[in-house]
């Protein structure tokens, strides 16, 4: 999949390992596991092919938006959408990063 960074701390956080936002700030495993996850999302060539990593645990969240799993608290937000005229790319937008049990 193409992968768009539609915030500037995403793009930081997966090229350099760190970002100059200090609200998004994350310790080093889970910096190093967002990067391993943004790289299987490169890698798959369709929204189907994410149901073979169990420990993705890829979830559509409403008709929009998606998430996998980082780690136990953290879930990676993002939305797809099919490229016009091209059957199996699809353009993955990552939208956030949540503690997923943060209220």
């Amino acid at each position: 999949m193409d992968v768009v960074f539609q915030k500037d701390y995403l793009s930081e956080l997966y090229y350099t390992g760190k970002t100059r936002d200090k609200q998004h700030r994350y310790q080093p495993e889970v910096i190093r596991k967002y990067a391993r996850v943004v790289g299987i999302l490169e890698a798959v060539g369709r929204m189907e092919d994410l149901f073979r990593f169990n420990s993705l645990n890829f979830e559509a969240l409403d008709k929009e938006n998606y998430s996998v799993r980082i780690d136990y608290h953290y879930r990676l937000v993002f939305q797809m959408e099919a490229k016009p005229g091209e059957m199996l790319l699809t353009i993955c937008k990552l939208e956030d990063i949540t503690n997923h049990y943060k209220a």
